[in-house]
């Protein structure tokens, strides 16, 4: 089928509009399927950061309302690129939804009308398949915030000829975020009431999208193997395990990819210097270096350097980094660089411990995409112990720029780190360390034997940082298996079917 027609319908693409994976996952996969013969179209809302990213936006002839909230709104469609592809980005252009500083939320929390600005975006995204006349043969919907786009399709809400025989693909990138709303927000979503009970919508009393869209989509996938296995357990499930269970073979996880023309040491134009896997050791060195400056740190070429680049929230392990920096700082020859921002509680313990080791701990609380990779870069191995991780992008380019990852074994870090066994390391095939109990106990071996490998066993270190230069965890790959899982949902006749 060299005519497969894909339309992504998301809540963020980069380069337009991003606050996490999920925007750079939009971004990147529609134009590695474009590379693999497909046809793609993507649906993005028109927010401010979208009109002011720069590129090219045009309008189309296409303009229509939608009624909502007991009131018509308009909307205009705009149409825009991704850069370097043939990708049209349809915009849906209401400054009254989206017009505004952040996507999801402001300094004060979440916009309270998230349900009625994303239910307009998915009831445009439908009447603008319909006006612009796609042939579309797959929907792929990503996070709640799509998560309407399958049920309208069940629903045949608004009759439109082309959802006779398109098929529906929801992806889950994190099942904690899930789009819970008050039920009396119903209404909003242009559907029927029949539809908000326990086996479809209603989720504890309220309207749940996410689930909406699990319950409706033909097929799932969610972005590794490992993280599709676990949200089918309640430990992971968040209250949806027994509707992903339910799923039986239409629940498929895929790896994300990483964009190499963004993520590579060898043409990197954020770093001192570029390297490759055959000079790393002197690329690394020149990098490290600088970041040890940068940072404020002593500039020792011998002292292995941590890194990480992360939210401060408990899901990404700070429960157990905090801890593990008290009783370091004063009995391990180590140094830190950390970058990012989020709970206070953290970001205040960080600096205080920065102000107290300013020679063995850096620390910015702030996101700066040149210092991200400076870090990946530099430092010597990559700190991810998170709780739970769908699928992590920060080990995979922690991989390509030979930063050893030290991750605690859970969804995709499972996935994308083998860990340095005395099985592995035999096989040569070991890439990073894993630590099994999410424990302060468990991080502390892992990160320990780590440090004894950089320190006192140099061919093996060595062996396992071209390991991990050397994996390929390009879009290729996953764009391949994304299409295997279009083409077979396509071959399925009903949500009965085990697609």
């Amino acid at each position: 089928m060299n005519s497969l027609h894909v339309a992504t319908i998301s809540s963020e693409m980069v380069p337009l509009a991003k606050t996490g994976g999920l925007g750079d996952v939009c971004g990147a996969l529609p134009i590695a399927l474009e590379q693999n013969g497909v046809r793609c179209s993507s649906f993005l809302p028109a927010y401010r950061s979208v009109l002011q990213s720069g590129l090219p936006i045009e309008p189309t002839q296409h303009a229509f309302t939608i009624h909502i909230a007991g009131r018509y709104v308009a909307c205009r469609i705009l149409k825009t690129r991704l850069p370097n592809s043939l990708v049209d980005v349809y915009l849906i252009d209401q400054p009254q939804y989206f017009d505004r500083d952040g996507l999801y939320a402001n300094r004060q929390g979440e916009y309270r009308d998230n349900c009625e600005r994303f239910s307009f975006f998915c009831r445009s995204v439908i009447e603008a398949i319909d006006q612009l006349q796609l042939d579309i043969d797959i929907v792929h919907c990503h996070d709640w915030q799509a998560g309407l786009i399958p049920a309208y399709i069940h629903a045949r809400l608004g009759n439109f000829p082309w959802m006779e025989q398109v098929k529906s693909i929801m992806t889950i990138h994190n099942l904690a975020y899930q789009g819970r709303f008050w039920h009396l927000d119903m209404p909003l979503t242009g559907l029927d009431w029949q539809y908000f009970n326990w086996q479809q919508m209603e989720f504890h009393g309220e309207l749940n999208l996410m689930k909406t869209g699990i319950v409706f989509a033909d097929t799932v996938t969610t972005v590794s193997p490992t993280y599709a296995s676990e949200i089918r357990l309640p430990a992971y499930g968040c209250g949806l395990e027994d509707i992903l269970r339910s799923r039986g073979e239409s629940l498929v996880g895929i790896v994300n990819g990483v964009d190499y023309t963004q993520w590579n040491p060898e043409t990197d134009k954020h770093l001192p210097a570029n390297y490759s896997v055959a000079n790393w050791r002197e690329g690394k060195g020149v990098c490290k270096e600088r970041l040890q400056q940068e940072f404020g740190l002593t500039v020792n070429p011998d002292t292995p350097l941590i890194g990480i680049v992360s939210r401060l929230a408990d899901q990404k392990g700070w429960d157990l980094i905090i801890p593990l920096l008290l009783r370091w700082m004063d009995e391990r020859e180590a140094q830190w660089v950390i970058l990012g921002t989020g709970d206070a509680r953290y970001e205040k313990q960080l600096q205080q411990l920065a102000a107290e080791y300013p020679r063995k701990l850096g620390v910015r609380l702030e996101f700066s995409e040149e210092v991200a990779h400076q870090i990946e870069a530099g430092c010597d191995m990559f700190l991810m112990p998170s709780r739970y991780e769908p699928c992590g992008l920060n080990q995979l380019y922690s991989l390509k720029y030979g930063s050893v990852p030290i991750v605690h074994s859970t969804g995709g870090l499972v996935d994308t780190v083998r860990d340095a066994s005395v099985e592995n390391l035999s096989l040569g095939s070991a890439t990073g360390f894993r630590f099994g109990d999410y424990s302060i106990a468990g991080l502390e071996q892992a990160l320990q034997l780590a440090i004894d490998f950089y320190l006192q066993n140099k061919p093996q270190w060595a062996q396992i940082v071209e390991g991990g230069m050397r994996d390929d965890w390009s879009w290729a790959h996953s764009a391949t298996q994304y299409m295997e899982v279009f083409h077979k949902t396509i071959q399925c006749e009903s949500l009965s079917d085990s697609c």
